[in-house]
């Protein structure tokens, strides 16, 4: 059985203000920080191989943080764990898109990358980290729509809808060719932060 365990990266100003990310690089503030320090504390005592991040330095610097803390050797990087591409409302807040392209702004030409292609970067990612690190334990750092999308892909039945939460944890198994999710969006490391 191969495991992974995915983790949306800490909070940053951005979040906060309700901006769309994206592929924009904003980094962890003080508090997404420290939300990375408490995921980290809370995994501290088991066993995980080798992590995983996104590029993006929101989910990089969520990773080091961890890392350090599990005493990880291996941290790799992958820009197919980028969030979803936003195109034009990137930096926008919900306001300015209705203020730029009314209500139904979702349906103008944002340039905003497609969920479908979305998901299948998300499913062929996971693939490729299971065929190549077969019977390991894998901790995969990325974003909000990255992960919840690919969770709609790969386990439709369970997932219509999904919202994830920063630095929460997913727990993935692929045993016998199909997946199964023990462990969805927990943020039980937050309690109290």
């Amino acid at each position: 059985m191969t495991t992974i365990g995915m983790i949306r990266h800490g909070i940053t100003d951005w979040n906060i203000e309700g901006k769309a990310q994206g592929h924009s690089d904003i980094p962890l503030n003080d508090k997404g920080r420290k939300q990375a320090q408490s995921v980290a504390t809370r995994l501290k005592g088991e066993r995980w191989d080798l992590m995983i991040s996104s590029t993006l330095s929101r989910a990089s610097e969520t990773a080091h943080i961890i890392k350090k803390t599990l005493n990880i050797s291996n941290l790799l990087y992958d820009d197919r764990l980028r969030e979803i591409n936003c195109g034009k409302i990137e930096g926008l807040t919900e306001n300015e898109r209705i203020i730029n392209w009314g209500l139904n702004w979702r349906e103008a030409d944002i340039q905003m990358e497609k969920s479908q292609d979305v998901a299948m970067r998300g499913e062929s990612t996971l693939k490729e980290i299971i065929e190549t690190y077969e019977d390991k334990k894998i901790l995969v750092v990325s974003h909000g729509a990255l992960i919840g999308i690919t969770l709609q892909k790969i386990l439709p039945q369970r997932f219509t809808n999904t919202y994830i939460d920063n630095t929460s944890i997913t727990i993935l198994n692929f045993k016998k060719g199909s997946w199964e999710c023990p462990l969805y969006n927990c943020t039980t490391h937050l309690n109290g932060s």
